[in-house]
């Protein structure tokens, strides 16, 4: 007993302050990127060319789609005069699909909390059900990392449970398979009104990396479902995750 007490005390507080104070996150973060047009090449379309899922659109506006991004790099390893790089910004959830197209000399429109009526039934106690949709499973990962003691989900509220019918959001990863696309509506259909959609991660949103597969829906975009928060990422950084459900629930400021 003595043992177990002394090393609890030996150990410390082990969850991270957020959001109070920022963790430390690893230098190889893949954040918000940042387009620099006036660095361009002319001619050059090497970044869009090479996107594999066709996230970037070329023109007199540079965009970038980041529901279809796959922050993999690939655009700016090909980039000769890094017109395009990744920054630190861990900050990517919005509330629409339009608010995740990012031009340049622009800023995220950045999750805003929910609406009034609604926040009063969410904005103390938020439970979801997960629904693994056909993905690799990497989102998945990361959104059960929220629950271990370094960022402890439940001390704002929130839990994730095992039926749809004690849930109040469906948070749905992976790019709704063929296969999966019954069991997504019926889970919907289960989850009690009202009810939330959060697409965490780039599948959910368009399908990511499988958007042309023709066994897959295409995501929540391709299958028509609702979303109220669109957390992008392939997969999403754990804090990424918390940020986008915290400015929903109104426990951080917007920005």
């Amino acid at each position: 007993m003595w043992k177990i007490l002394s090393s609890r005390i030996h150990q410390g507080f082990q969850t991270n302050r957020f959001p109070e104070d920022v963790p430390l996150l690893p230098d190889r973060l893949r954040g918000a990127p940042i387009l620099e047009p006036s660095r361009c090449l002319e001619g050059c379309c090497a970044c869009a060319e090479d996107c594999p899922t066709d996230a970037i659109e070329l023109g007199p506006t540079p965009r970038i789609d980041l529901g279809a991004c796959l922050f993999c790099t690939i655009c700016t390893e090909v980039c000769p005069t890094d017109a395009i790089h990744h920054s630190h910004d861990y900050r990517l959830a919005t509330r629409t699909r339009a608010d995740l197209v990012l031009e340049s000399g622009k800023s995220l429109e950045l999750a805003c909390r929910l609406e009034a009526k609604t926040l009063a039934l969410f904005g103390r106690s938020l439970k979801l059900r997960v629904v693994s949709a056909g993905g690799c499973n990497g989102c998945e990962v990361d959104v059960n990392v929220l629950s271990t003691i370094g960022w402890d989900l439940g001390r704002f509220g929130i839990q994730i449970v095992a039926s749809p019918r004690h849930a109040d959001a469906v948070l749905i990863c992976g790019p709704i398979t063929q296969n999966m696309a019954l069991a997504t509506r019926k889970t919907l259909e289960a989850t009690p009104d009202p009810k939330l959609v959060i697409a965490v991660g780039a599948c959910a949103i368009s399908g990511g990396p499988y958007h042309q597969q023709a066994e897959q829906c295409g995501g929540c975009e391709g299958a028509e479902i609702p979303v109220d928060l669109y957390i992008p990422g392939c997969p999403p950084h754990p804090m990424t995750i918390l940020d986008g459900l915290l400015r929903l629930l109104d426990k951080i400021p917007t920005q």
